[in-house]
């Protein structure tokens, strides 16, 4: 299968997992030989701010990102921060994913988010969602998941309850007519 990096994964609707129910996925990694790594970009982790996170890390904050969410990036390395971001932020960790879209996993983009020399616009996850090689490639045969091509517009929305219903209606799919049963003809 074809690099998915760059793409939004969807969770189909007879997902078991509640961890991953309803979930849209920016692919920042996927490949044959290391597997699959992603953030998931519509669920907040609770209340939790970025302002409440700048104050826990010690960083002063100075700009308008204190009142932003942090997402619940995934269940691997839970205590491990992730930014996803606009490319017009760059340093020397910076991935650049696809298109206009980078992630960067340092304090430094914290710090310069805080002072207003970030990244036009970002989103900030705890943890990744990870997959063996070949294991997302078995689950996307499966039915598990759908892709859909990346937009600013969804990846960095703050209308996180929408974004998985947005990103299905790129792929012109109803939400009315997905049936939660599979096998069924």
């Amino acid at each position: 299968m074809k690099s998915l990096a760059g793409q939004l994964l969807l969770a189909m609707p007879q997902m078991p997992d509640p961890r991953f129910a309803r979930s849209v996925i920016y692919l920042c990694a996927h490949s044959d030989d290391a597997g699959a790594m992603g953030l998931i970009i519509n669920k907040p982790l609770g209340s939790l701010t970025m302002g409440e996170l700048f104050a826990q890390l010690d960083i002063e904050p100075s700009g308008a990102a204190n009142s932003r969410l942090v997402h619940f990036g995934g269940p691997v390395e839970a205590g491990r921060g992730f930014v996803l971001h606009t490319a017009d932020y760059r340093e020397e960790a910076t991935l650049h994913v696809e298109g206009n879209i980078s992630v960067t996993a340092t304090l430094e983009v914290l710090r310069a988010i805080s002072r207003d020399r970030g990244p036009r616009q970002s989103l900030f996850a705890l943890g990744y969602a990870g997959w063996a090689p070949r294991q997302l490639d078995a689950e996307i045969q499966a039915n598990g998941w759908l892709s859909v091509a990346a937009d600013d517009d969804i990846v960095f929305a703050t209308d996180d309850d929408g974004k998985w219903s947005r990103a299905l209606a790129k792929l012109g799919i109803d939400l009315s007519m997905l049936s939660s049963d599979a096998g069924h003809a």
